[in-house]
């Protein structure tokens, strides 16, 4: 991928971000011999999709996206292979500790509530749960295993599968933000870009957390809202796992340089900026649920890149003026987390921080993706809000994206992804 290559004056489909959603879905259009060209204002997969813990489970999917997920599962076994390159991808196991009787009794009702699906998890007595982690403190009252999980690199995946998809026939522009798109008699007629215009026939809009602020300069609403995460792996230390334990207090995946990626699932940082006046109401059940893990700041976010904003197609936009999103990490949170890991895995007990970074992630207020096109905006595909769990169903939500715009039967129901499911106002 070369920052400055020619730019086409048409294609198929230009693909906005070049985060796993986009790439995946250039990948499968590329494969299908269908031009596509992929706009990225940035590098690939320099914001969540290569932040994120590296997890590819089925375990503890809302039921909503839970075929997807399968299905994007199978597609992951598909695809690792065929890269020729080393991503870390392997099925390892998804474990979730339960610490006391009511953790477990969610995992049973999640069990209960999901058994049509083929997920393939069960239940682990503590016996159990002590053999898998090779101890015998009975600590945990059992787990929600799922042996079928798998895990990667996060930072490598990504752009291996940018690299397949070039070899397949995408063009892939990194450093190349589009600034708007254009329409003709109430559908899509190409793109403007910083370098110049592309002429095509779909857009697909898989910015993550820049998607609302895309949209809002169209005058399109979307109740999205960019949620700060943090993130810290560890130098070599003792296997606990050789998949991901996930836990209440700190939850960890065994990466390939012998390390941890842990974070906290759950606790992240809100932040006051126009949008979340906007969508506070849809967004209350989320901070209702999560308020004792939940920041609120009000700082200089708030007339940030992810604020509001307005330009037009030939003036520099946000997306020009920041490349790349990069937080600052909460440092307490990531210290109370290692301690929260080592309580948890006495093994541990000695590591140290390595590296920590933040993340912002694009979030629905039901955590379940938007996958469809708005209302009188034909050939524009909203692909987003992945909710924090965008890594292991990526590969789906694009074959769903590619699926649409054929026009061919699609993978599961796409109802639960519908923009409308928000009111009127989101969907017009």
């Amino acid at each position: 991928m070369e920052e400055r290559s020619a730019l086409p004056e048409k294609s198929q489909v230009v693909i906005i971000g070049g985060g796993i959603v986009g790439v995946c879905t250039a990948l499968f259009l590329a494969e299908k011999g269908i031009p596509v060209v992929l706009c990225e204002k940035g590098r690939i997969a320099a914001e969540q999709s290569s932040r994120n813990w590296g997890w590819i489970r089925k375990a503890g999917r809302d039921a909503r996206e839970l075929q997807l997920m399968i299905d994007s599962a199978r597609l992951w076994r598909e695809i690792a292979p065929r890269l020729g390159e080393d991503i870390g991808y392997g099925i390892r196991g998804t474990t979730y500790l339960a610490g006391n009787a009511a953790e477990l009794a969610r995992h049973e009702a999640w069990l209960r509530e999901n058994a049509a699906f083929d997920h393939g998890a069960r239940l682990l007595s503590p016996r159990e749960t002590d053999e898998l982690l090779k101890r015998d403190d009975h600590r945990f009252a059992g787990a929600l295993h799922t042996p079928s999980d798998a895990t990667a690199e996060p930072a490598l995946a990504v752009p291996a599968m940018a690299r397949l998809a070039e070899r397949c026939g995408a063009v892939i522009l990194e450093g190349c933000a589009v600034r708007s798109v254009t329409r003709s008699g109430g559908r899509i007629s190409g793109v403007v870009t910083e370098r110049g215009e592309i002429a095509c026939e779909t857009v697909v809009l898989a910015g993550g957390a820049w998607s609302r602020t895309f949209l809002e300069n169209l005058d399109l609403s979307l109740p999205q809202l960019a949620i700060k995460a943090s993130v810290l792996r560890t130098g070599p230390a003792p296997e606990i796992i050789a998949g991901t334990v996930g836990a209440t207090r700190a939850s960890l995946r065994r990466r390939a340089d012998g390390g941890y990626t842990i974070a906290r699932s759950g606790a992240a940082e809100f932040q006051i900026i126009p949008a979340a006046f906007t969508h506070l109401r849809a967004f209350l059940p989320v901070i209702a649920d999560r308020w004792r893990i939940l920041k609120i700041r009000l700082g200089g976010e708030f007339f940030g890149p992810l604020g509001r904003h307005r330009w037009k197609a030939d003036e520099v936009t946000p997306f020009e003026q920041v490349r790349v999103l990069d937080p600052a990490p909460d440092q307490a949170l990531l210290r109370s987390v290692l301690a929260s890991a080592k309580a948890l895995h006495p093994r541990l007990e000695g590591i140290e921080i390595e590296e920590t970074w933040g993340s912002f992630i694009d979030v629905m207020p039901d955590e379940i993706p938007v996958i469809d096109e708005p209302a009188g905006w034909q050939g524009l595909v909203i692909a987003t809000g992945l909710s924090g769990h965008g890594f292991g169903i990526g590969p789906g939500v694009a074959k769903l994206v590619v699926q649409h715009i054929e026009g061919q039967q699609p993978l599961v129901d796409m109802t639960p992804f519908a923009l409308a499911r928000f009111g009127k106002k989101a969907a017009a």
